[in-house]
């Protein structure tokens, strides 16, 4: 076993291997940009070294400088977690040569795996069914469309070398493959050197289902059950869950078989993932394979009890596994959802900033965090805006959602945006939790975009109860005289106004609103961000925000701000005028800091609603902004070049 090891990593995933490495007795190495100096994998670890500036270009993708920081430290293997570097045969061909023991699959298996285009095909030569499609090069915008005409639409682009959603575009007819040929093949280039891109048939109604493989170097290869990965945002993962709530046994052991199978071909050792579409018949075809840890592998371990990342050092150091494909069982059920920093009310785009709160929900036997910040830490607009890994376990698909639940309405995250309250949203879907998952289940459910979920009359009904509660709290332990007995307080949401009375109780409070009373239990006291009550004896955790004289509670997806008045003030307050927002429905803002890559528009052009007006680019991903109306427009306020800060203008509109 090794004595010491060198990640070649950052964030939560550097993190989630430094723990696995400490139990088992080995020593850890950093390596961190300028940006990560203060970063928590770099506390965590026993060394840490400097490897360069902020972009991964000039530090966390530079081989040399891997290699040179392992030979500095002593390390005699490197894992390199996800992303950058993982999936790299040239990466570890250069460690083979050094003397550098790579925790991961052999060159061979990532150079045929690692291309989407040759993994097809060896998936084809292997008898593993595979979704038709265009695997050779695709040459340009006419070809593609031609290619797509061909296969039929809809159609999906994809980078070769791609991963993690970037370079992939789906296309519904020639001028959308043409458009998502040119943006799929410049992510391409800007996030993997490697602008190559293929076409292959859209399954419509899918589901994305993945196996977890695990070989090691004397001939064993084991599946561990499925993933179901069909949440998904531009092709992004958001919430996965294993077991897949479609999947029969059956059908489990022919997709765990054929992923074996593959594996074998490839003469694979180390953890991987084949990853298979689903058709609602259960038909099933591969995608590709990733030759690295997931993601999402922590839902895997919490079902199976096996860690994925201590087998991978293990395997790497050249032990057998100990158990058999009969000795895993799946136990249980788990939800993993991924908290971004984007903000879902600006069609998701990145937020960076300074992490000014940072409170996990409480950890126990139900609940794993896996994170790599801690409050004061900084997201930059330099890598991927995940900050955490919110998982859940419990015995059944029901309390597992329910668990995932209150653990997002525990979670209080300020000083950037982040998605937790779409996260809450998806989970509450009734479609979720009858488990009819298909990849476009977020676009059928939010046609029209997210939008908080504030008209829900059971949730406005009982943060109306709570915010005058919360408020008799916070005014007792004040400054004002303590109240005794009963009190009445108006409690405003916009310009509705709810009659509220508190009476105190030995336990509690008693509260009568609408003609009916309920009994109103509450642990919190001011200052605290997490307020955790019932009603009626319902559990109920919500997050409080004082905005002034208002408070601001959060719960399930929605987010409502309350003042609450004593009934006389209440009765001066509805006569005070109400401030209009500015409009701006003239200028195109920027939505996202990043960089302002190219302008479609020139000044005094006319556009149609809908037509492209310029390309954004943030954390290695293209965006288009559209036209909301017919317009003309009047002025340009930025160039291609220019770095934009969120909300910055763009263009004018007469």
């Amino acid at each position: 076993m090794f004595d010491k090891i060198l990640i070649a990593n950052r964030g939560e995933i550097a993190c989630r291997i430094i723990r696995s490495a400490k139990k088992m007795g080995i020593k850890t190495v950093a390596v961190f940009s300028e940006a990560d100096r203060g970063a928590l994998h770099v506390e965590l670890a026993d060394e840490a070294v400097y490897i360069g500036p902020p972009p991964a270009a000039e530090s966390y993708l530079l081989i040399d400088k891997i290699i040179a920081a392992c030979k500095e430290s002593g390390a005699q293997a490197v894992h390199p977690g996800f992303g950058f570097l993982s999936e790299n045969a040239g990466f570890v061909k250069a460690l083979d040569e050094a003397g550098i023991v790579f925790i991961g699959p052999p060159t061979g298996a990532i150079g045929a795996m690692g291309d989407k285009i040759e993994s097809k095909r060896l998936a084809q030569e292997s008898n593993v069914s595979t979704v038709p499609g265009h695997m050779d090069l695709i040459e340009s915008p006419d070809h593609a469309a031609d290619i797509s005409g061909q296969i039929g639409y809809p159609v999906m682009i994809k980078a070769s070398a791609g991963g993690g959603g970037k370079g992939m575009r789906v296309a519904y007819n020639d001028e959308e493959a043409r458009e998502g040929f040119t943006s799929a093949r410049n992510e391409a280039k800007s996030s993997f050197a490697d602008d190559r891109v293929f076409i292959e048939k859209f399954i419509e109604e899918p589901r994305h289902i993945e196996i977890q493989v695990l070989a090691d170097k004397h001939g064993n290869t084991l599946y561990l059950g499925e993933r179901e990965c069909s949440i998904q945002r531009r092709h992004q993962k958001v919430i996965e869950e294993a077991p897949s709530p479609f999947i029969d046994p059956d059908t489990r052991r022919a997709m765990g078989e054929q992923a074996v199978a593959l594996a074998r071909a490839v003469d694979y050792f180390s953890a991987g993932t084949v990853e298979f579409i689903v058709d609602k018949d259960k038909n099933f075809y591969f995608l590709e394979m990733n030759t690295r840890i997931q993601v999402e592998h922590p839902i895997t371990e919490m079902i199976t009890g096996i860690d994925i990342v201590e087998w991978m050092i293990r395997i790497a150091a050249g032990e057998e596994l100990d158990f058999s494909q009969e000795d895993v069982s799946l136990k249980g059920w788990s939800l993993e959802a991924r908290i971004y920093a984007e903000d879902p009310l600006r069609n998701f785009m990145p937020s960076i900033g300074r992490l000014a709160r940072y409170v996990e929900p409480p950890l126990s036997r139900r609940v794993r965090v896996d994170s790599g910040v801690v409050e004061g830490s900084e997201i930059t607009m330099y890598y991927d805006p995940m900050i955490a890994k919110l998982v859940t376990h419990a015995p059944s698909r029901d309390g597992a959602i329910a668990a995932m639940n209150q653990a997002l309405d525990s979670f209080y995250i300020r000083g950037i945006n982040h998605n937790i309250p779409f996260l809450s949203a998806v989970i509450g879907k009734e479609r979720f939790k009858a488990g009819r998952l298909t990849t476009n289940f977020i676009p059928e459910e939010f046609p029209d975009g997210f939008v908080a979920a504030e008209d829900d009359p059971t949730v406005k009904s009982r943060l109306i109860l709570l915010a005058a509660v919360i408020h008799q709290r916070a005014v007792v332990r004040g400054d004002s005289p303590a109240r005794e007995g009963p009190t009445n307080w108006s409690v405003m949401l916009d310009r509705e106004r709810h009659e509220v009375e508190v009476n105190p109780q030995p336990e509690g409070y008693l509260v009568h609103n609408g003609g009916r009373s309920h009994e109103l239990m509450n642990a919190w006291y001011p200052g605290e961000p997490v307020c955790r009550a019932s009603i009626d004896n319902i559990p109920l955790v919500v997050q409080v925000d004082r905005r002034g004289p208002a408070y601001r509670l959060s719960h399930g997806g929605s987010s409502l701000e309350f003042l609450v008045l004593e009934p006389r003030v209440a009765d001066m307050a509805a006569h005070m005028p109400i401030k209009e927002p500015p409009d701006l429905s003239k200028y195109l803002l920027s939505p996202m800091p990043g960089l302002l890559v190219s302008l479609a528009v020139e000044e005094g052009q006319r556009v149609e609603a809908g037509e492209a007006l310029c390309v954004v680019e943030a954390m290695k991903m293209e965006n288009i902004l559209r036209a909301d109306n017919n317009a003309t427009v009047l002025k340009l306020h930025a160039q291609p070049g220019d770095s934009l800060a969120v909300d910055q203008m763009i263009l004018e509109f007469e």
